[in-house]
């Protein structure tokens, strides 16, 4: 089969770039080195919904963030995904602090920010947050919060709804395009396949995949920050993510953000890393990060930690300075039918659909431009439409779902009260993703205090049954991550 367009990355940018393309009468292929979507940065951040008050007026970073920002509502609406336009502190101590807090918004309200104002007094902070450090601040309220995993899945699943195919497990090694003719092939670990349009949506892998399309392998540097997730008992103390007065730059030391389910994130810290895929934890800053996070969050205690991550912000950098450049979003008539996406890192979920609009924008002028205008696809829905989880559900309402479906009435996960009809439902997913993490990421399993210590082996024996796959068949998120490898003892 030829496709008209494959994507390459299933993070965020990627999902939204398949959902868009699906609004037109395409063959749509979307490959993805790992077994789910969303298994990079995409779910590796804070889930904020950036305003846009930081970045460069005029950058696509700024254009995109409130783009985004400003129609969340309406794309939450369509995908069923949880979102809490919560709006956001940004807290000062010093007077340097007030300086740069008032440079950004200023800067904010020349990007388009609505509603920024500031607070002077202690009292006035904690009208809006109680448990929130400084002594003055500024409060942002368009700000908001979402479950990036959960939005990633879901512009996945609407575009598959709509037509798109995903392959998981099927990394790109290279790309030709034989005879600089039409048709790009491009060589994965699941074999070879041939489209008409490429776009890089590869995420941390993006530099190398534009070298192979032609454009140059651009220079990057890594920032990653660690987190700590708190126990959803610290999230009574936190209404409002609480962020420190930006540097002179615009970046952010360590903050506090509640998340849509209940948890508390405290995190990131900054440091440079070299390994794309450098996601291990360390020591020394973890216990830096404690600190910091004690003085943005007056509860930050040992006894809310249920466990840590990491996230790597891969940004285009200048090679000589060092200076932090924009997105880039291009598409040379020189290098074939293709689309380049290089360097997307925060605030790429806020901008993932206004990026993914834009480069499917470059695709239309470029088939007009040819004479060969796309057609639309006349059964586009956009909306997704997913059950209420239990957990949220009235007791009326959990009595008539387990009235007409007896399998909600039995709880696999106990912490996030997850019956099986979910277990069930997650595991016959429209993207057909089997891994232990993926079944977490949808419904919420595992993700409680005891961190699948009760859960776990059900939810694995359910693949089992549900799917017949033997033991050593389940992963846990990636194709090296094997669970078992074998009996420990005979039959009985």
């Amino acid at each position: 089969m030829i496709y008209d367009a494959a994507v390459i990355g299933a993070g965020v940018v990627g999902c939204a770039v398949a959902r868009e393309l699906s609004r037109w009468d395409l063959k749509i292929l979307v490959l993805e080195k790992e077994l789910d979507v969303a298994t990079g940065n995409s779910s590796r951040n804070t889930g904020m919904l950036h305003a846009g008050f930081t970045y460069k007026n005029g950058s696509l970073k700024a254009e995109c963030a409130v783009e985004g920002n400003q129609e969340f509502d309406l794309v939450a609406a369509e995908l069923s995904v949880p979102f809490k336009r919560t709006g956001k502190l940004v807290v000062g101590f010093t007077d340097h602090d007030r300086e740069n807090i008032l440079k950004f918004r200023e800067n904010g309200e020349r990007n388009g920010v609505k509603g920024i104002r500031m607070l002077e007094t202690r009292e006035e902070i904690e009208a809006i947050e109680p448990y929130a450090g400084g002594n003055f601040a500024m409060y942002v309220p368009s700000s908001g919060i979402l479950d990036p995993m959960q939005y990633t899945i879901a512009l996945a699943e609407n575009a598959a709804e709509n037509g798109a195919s995903f392959l998981f497990g099927a990394g790109v090694a290279s790309i030709d395009r034989p005879g600089d003719g039409d048709l790009w092939i491009l060589h994965t670990e699941k074999g070879d396949f041939s489209s008409r349009w490429v776009i890089n949506c590869a995420g941390a892998f993006s530099p190398m995949v534009s070298a192979m399309l032609g454009y140059p392998e651009y220079y990057q540097k890594g920032f990653k920050g660690e987190y700590y997730v708190l126990d959803k008992k610290a999230g009574k103390y936190l209404s409002i993510p609480v962020y420190p007065a930006p540097n002179d730059k615009g970046g952010f030391a360590t903050h506090a953000t509640p998340t849509v389910d209940g948890n508390i994130l405290v995190g990131p810290d900054s440091y440079l890393t070299e390994g794309r895929e450098d996601y291990a934890n360390r020591r020394d800053r973890l216990d830096s990060l404690f600190k910091e996070g004690s003085i943005m969050f007056h509860q930050m205690k040992r006894d809310y930690f249920i466990r840590n991550f990491a996230g790597i912000r891969w940004k285009n950098c200048d090679e000589k300075t060092g200076e932090v450049l924009d997105f880039i979003l291009e598409a040379d008539p020189e290098k074939g039918r293709s689309v380049n996406l290089v360097g997307i890192e925060s605030p790429g979920v806020t901008c993932a659909l206004p990026l993914a609009r834009r480069a499917v924008q470059k695709i239309l002028d470029r088939q007009e431009k040819e004479g060969k205008p796309l057609s639309p696809n006349a059964s586009f829905d956009p909306c997704r439409k997913v059950p209420r989880r239990f957990s949220e559900m009235t007791m009326e309402e959990r009595k008539k779902a387990i009235s007409e479906n007896p399998d909600y009435g039995q709880i696999v996960c106990r912490c996030e009260n997850v019956s099986r009809a979910e277990i069930l439902r997650a595991i016959h997913n429209p993207l057909g993703v089997h891994t232990l993490t993926g079944i977490k990421n949808r419904t919420r399993s595992m993700m409680g205090r005891c961190n699948g210590g009760y859960c776990q082996t059900r939810i694995t024996k359910m693949l089992e049954e549900e799917l017949g796959l033997a033991p050593e068949d389940i992963r846990y998120q990636r194709e090296n991550g094997v669970i078992f490898t074998g009996k420990v003892r005979g039959e009985a």
